[in-house]
């Protein structure tokens, strides 16, 4: 399988997007015709978030430092989460947990991003609410601070995330990471719709998320992440979709596109699951982690007569509703969860997140609508932070 993702996608690189479409699957099916099930968001807690966010100063990653990395002050870093000291060659190269988290890596870049994310996303969800300008200014100063100022701005590569002790500085797998930036891309994007963003902060916000797009394109690391296979590859193209939208970049948001038609049909069995996922330590967290990774994709790739929504497998497995389908059943009930239960965090999940009602809204399906109006959208842990990027529905999905 792996092989004939790796064989595609370095097609799709070389003969360019337009060419890699002549000889695609099959095109996606007509949308659905069911009436989109209705949103409804909690007014009075976006605004009280948003509330508590805007006496925060901004905290850049330049406010963290490990001796570890082999970086700059301005060079994100982080460590490899399931890697551990070697109880058998103490000082020696870690050893691989799968699905266990190491507490004393490195994290504080992470959790600033997160932190970010988190507020800038709020604070803009507010601003489109409200029209209140103090929500968008307070957002545009965390965007500043971290993809404008000289002294604290991110540089715009990843060279030095996931690192592992005793064997690498940084890893292609770090590029997921910046998962947390896509909802960073859909504020600026709302922020510039609603009239607030223009000018000179405009054109350098997009200009970071340019070169940032540029490098996970082209770099080494960049393109290890796009052939991984499994969910590193989804959030890849996930990313890519929401970085190209952002910065104008029409030619990587059609590879995208046609990423997600490829990466359906190799992922997705004919019952709708993901066998790469199901087969891991935490299968139940990271198939719901996949699906949130193709929802926004989905969403980001689809355009006018061409919805990825209802985009057939060319292997005939389905759609991506039969992988949503797959896990309605638990999502309000794990009792009969057919797999082991993940090895950490599985009381903490499912999670109200936005993936499952664009997905919902995507297909009219009122039984996934159900389950998500059902469920809480607190990250009770960092773990299921990381996991879990996206946040903020009414960014993505008008209220009704």
């Amino acid at each position: 399988m792996k092989t004939l993702f790796y064989t595609w996608l370095t097609a799709l690189c070389l003969c360019g997007p337009a060419a890699c479409r002549d000889s695609a699957a099959p095109a996606s099916a007509p949308p659905l015709a069911a009436e989109e099930p209705p949103a409804h968001y909690d007014r009075d807690g976006l605004l009280a978030t948003a509330n508590e966010y805007f006496d925060a100063a901004p905290v850049p990653l330049t406010a963290a430092v490990s001796e570890r990395s082999a970086g700059g002050p301005r060079d994100f870093y982080s460590e490899g989460d399931y890697w551990w000291p070697d109880p058998d060659n103490p000082g020696g190269p870690y050893i691989r947990k799968d699905g266990q988290s190491n507490p004393d890596n490195f994290v504080a870049h992470r959790l600033a991003m997160v932190d970010m994310s988190k507020k800038v996303a709020t604070l803009t969800a507010a601003y489109k609410l409200t029209g209140n300008k103090k929500y968008a200014a307070k957002a545009l100063e965390h965007l500043r601070a971290w993809f404008i100022s000289d002294k604290t701005s991110m540089m715009p590569n990843l060279l030095y995330a996931q690192a592992i002790s005793g064997r690498v500085t940084g890893r292609g797998i770090g590029i997921i990471d910046t998962i947390h930036l896509i909802e960073v891309a859909k504020s600026i994007e709302e922020l510039r719709a609603l009239s607030y963003l223009n000018g000179e902060d405009d054109g350098k916000l997009t200009g970071w998320f340019d070169q940032y797009l540029t490098w996970m394109t082209t770099h080494e690391y960049g393109l290890a992440e796009r052939d991984n296979g499994n969910n590193h590859s989804t959030w890849w193209a996930a990313q890519v979709a929401a970085f190209a939208s952002v910065a104008g970049r029409e030619a990587e948001l059609a590879a995208a596109r046609e990423a997600f038609k490829t990466m359906l049909t190799l992922q997705m069995d004919s019952t709708g699951g993901f066998p790469e996922e199901l087969e891991r330590t935490k299968p139940y967290i990271y198939t719901l982690f996949n699906l949130e990774g193709f929802a926004v994709l989905a969403d980001y790739g689809s355009q006018a007569g061409e919805s990825l929504w209802t985009y057939p497998t060319a292997d005939g497995d389905g759609t991506l509703h039969e992988a949503f389908a797959f896990m309605t059943p638990y999502l309000t009930d794990k009792a009969d969860w057919p797999y082991p239960p993940d090895v950490m965090h599985y009381d903490e999940v499912p999670i109200q997140s936005p993936g499952l009602l664009l997905a919902a809204r995507a297909y009219g399906d009122r039984q996934l609508l159900a389950a998500w109006e059902q469920l809480r959208p607190e990250r009770k842990s960092q773990e299921i932070e990381r996991n879990f990027p996206i946040r903020r529905s009414s960014l993505w999905v008008d209220a009704d």
